[in-house]
């Protein structure tokens, strides 16, 4: 049986090859992050990934506007805080939108995985808010 993170290697080879200009990889990656943070997980990584569900559900950026933010973040702040797992686990994993077919399907499903996550980080969403209008002038 694969890992969460075999499986997740197969989804980006799938976002990969869409070569969509919207970057659908890039919510799959920040999906996944945020979806496996864990005690040790570094902040950077968490703040990240929470930042890029906030800016693709919230704000509606494309992917490709959350990478070239994440690349923005990246060369300016280094102190990033350190948030805590919530205990909420997401009902949608990487295997069952991987399970989705191709195309408009498996899209959907990485856009609903997305929803999943970020709703159960809600306890932080004002300190990923407050970083978004701090950090990159959204508001």
């Amino acid at each position: 049986m694969p890992t969460d993170q075999q499986l997740f290697e197969d989804l980006c080879a799938y976002t990969l090859s869409l070569r969509a200009p919207f970057f659908l990889h890039q919510n799959a990656v920040d999906a996944f992050a945020a979806q496996h943070v864990e005690e040790d997980t570094k902040p950077i990584k968490t703040v990240f990934a929470l930042l890029g569900l906030y800016l693709t559900l919230e704000k509606e950026f494309t992917g490709r506007q959350v990478q070239l933010a994440h690349m923005r973040l990246a060369k300016h702040r280094k102190d990033w805080p350190q948030l805590p797992p919530t205990p909420e686990s997401t009902a949608i994993a990487v295997a069952s939108v991987l399970a989705a077919e191709p195309g408009p399907s498996r899209n959907g499903a990485i856009r609903k995985w997305c929803e999943a996550v970020w709703q159960t980080w809600q306890p932080h969403r004002e300190v990923i808010v407050r970083l978004a209008q701090d950090e990159l002038n959204v508001v």
